[in-house]
């Protein structure tokens, strides 16, 4: 027998596939409402992250590879924007997701629906945002003469399946959470603060190794965030660069892997505590 208020989990979302639908469209309509750029704000924000990371670090820190610099990376705009693209998917979602059920606390109240169709919605509302930053990136990239290989592509999809896994897993526990605890948003500001730095979006994983030793690369390495980032590296800047770092030692074999089993255990965690939190929501909210 199953409580009130409780629901089979994320199988309940593949269940309810039309009203994640309406859920995501409800969510498309009231972010733009009243708004004169609407969904062109997905191009805008990223475009005005880009240029400021690229004149902060790239021109002034010289971290762009010129003659002056040759020991900067090659390509650095395609190298930053391949990385932006991605972290901005992760903040958003995870930002969104976190806050998805208190701000959904009217409908919580009213109806019942699979509660989980809240932080996923805001994670499809994300990927909607994240196809146009992906349309120019790969437009980007082909202007600087871009032949992928197959595995670079396939590396790809694992990169973003990897980050959307752990923002899922981390916006059940922190939706959860968020009900009972408002400090949640608090911390999820300040992680995704850290996150953009905590993986090498800016810089390159080799300043890891050279500046705090191997077995803090090792460390690094475990975070899905550097695995799904440097997935997008080798698919979308290395084949752009003359000279690159290269990967991470055993990255495609072992890291890849490692970063997929590690978002899987987040989402069965959040699925598990999602799950024992759920059935006081109505009544917290």
């Amino acid at each position: 027998m199953v409580s009130p208020g409780h629901s089979a989990g994320l199988r309940d979302v593949v269940g309810s596939r039309f009203l994640l639908k309406l859920l995501v469209d409800k969510e498309i309509k009231v972010r733009y409402r009243g708004s004169v750029l609407g969904l062109l704000w997905s191009y805008v924000k990223p475009a005005v992250q880009f240029v400021v990371f690229y004149i902060a670090l790239g021109i002034f820190l010289g971290l762009e590879q010129s003659e002056r610099n040759p020991a900067g990376l090659p390509n650095y705009a395609i190298y930053l924007f391949s990385g932006i693209v991605l972290i901005n998917f992760f903040t958003e979602a995870l930002s969104n997701a976190s806050r998805s059920i208190v701000t959904n606390g009217g409908l919580i109240k009213k109806i019942y629906l699979p509660r989980q169709l809240f932080p996923v919605s805001a994670i499809w509302v994300s990927g909607i945002h994240f196809l146009p930053q992906m349309v120019i990136l790969v437009v980007a990239c082909l202007l600087t003469g871009w032949t992928p290989s197959v595995l670079q592509l396939g590396t790809a999809v694992l990169g973003f399946l990897i980050v959307a896994l752990l923002a899922t897993g981390l916006g059940l526990i922190f939706g959860a959470v968020n009900v009972y605890f408002r400090d949640a948003e608090n911390f999820v500001d300040m992680l995704l603060m850290v996150a953009t730095w905590a993986s090498p979006v800016l810089y390159a994983w080799t300043m890891v190794r050279d500046q705090l030793g191997q077995t803090a690369l090792q460390i690094y390495l475990l975070n899905p965030l550097t695995i799904g980032v440097e997935s997008f590296h080798f698919a979308f800047w290395m084949p752009t660069a003359e000279q690159t770092q290269g990967l991470p030692p055993s990255f495609l074999s072992v890291w890849v892997p490692i970063g997929l089993v590690v978002s899987i255990l987040v989402v069965l965690l959040g699925q598990l505590l999602f799950s024992r939190l759920e059935g006081r929501f109505a009544q917290e909210l």
